[in-house]
């Protein structure tokens, strides 16, 4: 049977989007970017039956900050295999996972003229092509975050609520409303497709009785027991580790809505560098980054109307203004979406401007776009820049773990990247660095309240991993106050540090 020009598209774009994640593999160690060894240590603690659990805290107190699937995706490799192993065969599925999605929001764009009338076929596949290979989707592609779970989920449940209004498969309704639960259970922020999908079926006026219970009721179910789940354990998070361990109302008790009026300004930065990070003239950047900022919008407005991504996105967005933290790592999973959506508005107004000089600012902005994109990636490949931090971290770990090994077991080890130190050494680990929020002001504890806390989790080492960090600033601050307090029991260059809790000083 042959092949229909989507199915082609799409197939190009998964090809290619995964041939570029598997050269994109390496061998860093896992939780060099924190949440991924968390992610990770979740996992092991599924596979090893201690249920979903911090394992590498006093305790073993429930997991309550991220939602769960990802790491029970991952809890098969890490029960089987050795933590490298399980580590290079869980970026290997994210590859997949990357390339699966890449290839669906192709093919979808392709089939649906997600981008409009009158475009060549070849261009929705390639801006997705480009977008799913960028440097920063591979960042996050290349360790073990949820992103690209999530990013595959979310192109299932478009895909399947666009086919509403023509499709009348119950079971493809059901299928919707099932991959929304489980994009809900896999990142917290899958709220928003959960809302963008019902803000669409609605704005299309198609009668609640034939989509409404099989949309709601998954992801009610899922919101519901996992809710439960947090209520129940989140009580045994100590509160100083309420912003990383806790739930996610912690930041935004602590900070309130301080970060929106920031967060509006910032949201479209991570873009604007991709596209115009070379140009160092500042009024030119303002003013190209305005344009291209009003494109995106005007085509955020159109999508809205042709698709349920574009409701999504725009929930998915006002979350990210309110969040208390830079949306950088949260745009790229989302990147294809919105490289589609501005190449959306961009043709639109290409069309509505028929007489050919008024199509000039059109074209030289989209010009612009493409080429400072694609310099970006030249340059991001050729340094390879998706992973340059992680194999720093990863060198810089590979040094310490050796000596934290040989630890007593009973030993706890306060540390930066704690997760990835239990993971190498199964030695319990628990935060170093401490911080909270009073509104947009970031405070640090007191040396009096840092080491009650260190007290609390029954610390017996500090491990400093690098004497430039904040933990460095913190821990000075120990010393000064409780100079007798830790003694130095090893050291390695540069100002890297273990030092043993004196108990009783």
């Amino acid at each position: 049977m042959a092949l229909t020009g989507a199915v082609k598209a799409g197939l190009v774009t998964a090809a290619a989007t995964l041939a570029v994640g598997i050269l994109a593999l390496n061998q860093a160690l896992v939780g060099v970017f924190y949440d991924d060894g968390l992610y990770a240590s979740l996992a092991a603690a599924v596979a090893s039956g201690y249920g979903y659990v911090h394992p590498n805290l006093p305790g073993m107190p429930g997991g309550v900050h991220f939602p769960p699937f990802y790491p029970v995706v991952l809890a098969p490799f890490f029960g089987l295999l050795s933590v490298p192993a399980a580590a290079l065969t869980a970026k290997i599925l994210n590859a997949l996972l990357a390339a699966a999605a890449a290839g669906l929001i192709s093919w979808h764009a392709s089939r649906s003229e997600l981008l409009g009338p009158g475009l060549p076929r070849w261009v929705a596949p390639a801006i997705v092509t480009a977008a799913a290979i960028g440097i920063p989707v591979l960042a996050t592609q290349t360790v073990l975050f949820a992103e690209p779970l999530f990013g595959v989920l979310l192109a299932i449940v478009v895909v399947l609520v666009d086919s509403f209004p023509t499709e009348h498969n119950r079971r493809w309704r059901w299928m919707a409303g099932g991959g929304a639960a489980l994009a809900l259970l896999t990142r917290s922020i899958g709220i928003a497709v959960v809302i963008g999908a019902v803000s669409f079926l609605l704005a299309r006026r198609l009668p609640l009785r034939v989509w409404a219970s099989a949309l709601l009721l998954p992801p009610l179910i899922a919101f519901l027991a996992w809710g439960i789940w947090v209520a129940t354990h989140a009580g045994r998070i100590d509160p100083a580790l309420a912003l990383v361990y806790g739930t996610y109302g912690a930041p935004l008790k602590e900070a309130g809505f301080s970060a929106i009026s920031g967060n509006v300004r910032d949201l479209s930065r991570p873009l604007e560098i991709l596209a115009f990070g070379w140009i160092t003239f500042r009024p030119l950047y303002v003013l190209l980054a305005t344009a291209a900022l009003a494109v995106g919008l005007y085509g955020l407005f159109l999508v809205s109307r042709r698709s349920a991504i574009g409701w999504s996105l725009i929930f998915y967005l006002l979350i990210l203004a309110v969040w208390p933290y830079p949306p950088d790592r949260f745009i790229w999973v989302i990147l294809p979406w919105l490289a589609l959506t501005w190449t959306a508005g961009a043709a639109e107004l290409w069309r509505r401007w028929p007489p050919r000089r008024a199509r000039i600012p059109v074209g030289l902005l989209a010009t612009l776009v493409a080429g400072g994109y694609l310099r970006y990636e030249f340059q991001g490949f050729k340094g390879r820049w998706w992973d340059s931090q992680a194999r720093v971290i990863s060198a810089n770990f590979a040094e310490l773990l050796p000596v934290v090994q040989n630890l007593p077991d009973t030993a706890v080890v306060a540390t930066d990247d704690e997760a990835l130190v239990w993971l190498y050494t199964r030695r319990r680990a628990v935060p170093i660095y401490l911080e909270r929020y009073r509104g947009r002001e970031l405070i640090r504890p007191t040396p009096a309240e840092h080491r009650a806390y260190f007290e609390r989790m029954g610390v017996t080492h500090v491990l400093l991993a690098s004497a430039t960090s904040p933990s460095a600033i913190e821990l000075r601050s120990l010393f000064g106050a409780y100079p007798s307090w830790l003694t130095a029991i090893y050291r390695w260059s540069d100002g890297r540090w273990l030092f043993a809790v004196n108990r009783g000083q």
